[in-house]
């Protein structure tokens, strides 16, 4: 009987020590009970949520719905939404609630978010959020947000931890931006048309790790116009790995 007691403790202490961090995605919906004949409110969330080392999963999740309830809630009471399920009830509410005080107005309301890994390695996780919210007005507003956390601990990694002097690849990744958008050298950074702020060359606020390299991307309103459009530029990680602190 000890034997035995003994072999299962063994085996409960080897697979402990044999889970990985994993990933499963979870979507939730919501739809306006307001009757429509077309363009019908709705909201759907299709996330990635990370299971099995409990600590490590809780950091990496909290993260990610407080991102997401940042792009999603509209509502007067944060406090009230602690799960996907009330966020996306939330979406809906606000918007019966406007239809309620301008029901000629209000139309169509849509909301969708869709997560996914989009690199993995020992030292570095990036999880990427496409976005897409529309709440009236001439058009919606979709974007790319990136997640980059350090997949032992779950912590954030922020963007000026990437790098181990991020001025020196600021210079270099202005130098290689001229270039693919054709802004002369000794012009200024918004001398065609872009809206860089204080006309200075910015890295992005969403900086991503690809199978192909190092993506920065620009959202709309970011660094030009709406009509502009986003702006990314890739790097490949044999030109860009002396700046790098995560591989």
């Amino acid at each position: 009987m000890k034997h035995y007691t003994f072999l299962v403790f063994l085996f409960l202490i080897f697979t402990s020590c044999n889970k990985e961090l994993s990933f499963e995605n979870e979507t939730f919906e919501e739809k306006s009970a307001i009757p429509c004949k077309s363009d019908c409110p709705k909201v759907t969330i299709d996330i990635p949520v990370a299971k099995n080392i409990k600590i490590t999963a809780d950091s990496i999740n909290k993260k990610i719905f407080s991102v997401v309830k940042e792009i999603i809630y509209f509502g007067e009471d944060p406090k009230s939404v602690h799960d996907y399920h009330s966020l996306a009830k939330s979406f809906i509410d606000s918007y019966e609630e406007m239809h309620k005080k301008f029901p000629s107005e209000t139309f169509g309301w849509e909301g969708k978010i869709k997560g996914n890994i989009e690199f993995e390695s020992d030292q570095i996780l990036n999880i990427k959020i496409d976005h897409y919210t529309f709440t009236g007005g001439a058009h919606g507003y979709q974007g790319f947000k990136s997640l980059l956390f350090n997949p032992q601990t779950g912590k954030t990694i922020f963007n000026n931890q990437l790098f181990k002097n991020q001025n020196e690849f600021k210079v270099f990744a202005e130098k290689r931006f001229r270039e693919k958008y054709k802004i002369p050298t000794t012009a200024n950074i918004n001398a065609t048309g872009l809206m860089f702020e204080n006309d200075k060359f910015q890295l992005p606020q969403n900086i991503f790790y690809t199978e192909e390299g190092l993506l920065l991307y620009y959202n709309s309103y970011e660094a030009g116009s709406y009509a502009d459009g986003p702006k990314e530029i890739l790097f490949p990680y044999e030109e860009v790995s002396k700046y790098l602190n995560f591989q």
